[in-house]
């Protein structure tokens, strides 16, 4: 088997090798150097076969909670309340009290006046 042959063996078992090219991190032919000189040592390749670990998730996911905006999306939740409000005031499917008049349950009979 050749050494093509084995470098070509050796990146279909590391696909992470494909997304390190799609970022633009390296080439097909500094790998191929890389596993001409070192071969399958891990410590040659920990730049491009690093798999993220649930620790890291959990830091992005953290970082990114840090970074968001309270006050920001405190406004948008008020913004959506009061469409929502709008919308339902203009379906009459809310309970608004702005400028309506809830109706008796029992209408007076029409002959009777005040407390006849």
């Amino acid at each position: 088997m050749s050494k093509k042959d084995e470098f070509k063996g050796f990146a279909k078992a590391h696909p992470e090798l494909v997304s390190s090219i799609r970022s633009g991190d390296t080439d097909w032919q500094q790998l191929y150097e890389i596993y001409d000189i070192y071969g399958d040592d891990e410590r040659a390749w920990n730049k491009y076969l690093k798999k993220p670990s649930s620790t890291s998730n959990f830091n992005n996911i953290t970082d990114i909670v840090k970074n968001i905006d309270m006050d920001s999306v405190q406004k948008h939740i008020n913004t959506a309340q009061k469409a929502l409000g709008l919308v339902q005031e203009l379906t009459g499917k809310g309970t608004s009290s702005v400028g309506s008049a809830k109706a008796p349950v029992n209408p007076r009979p029409i002959n009777k006046f005040f407390e006849d």
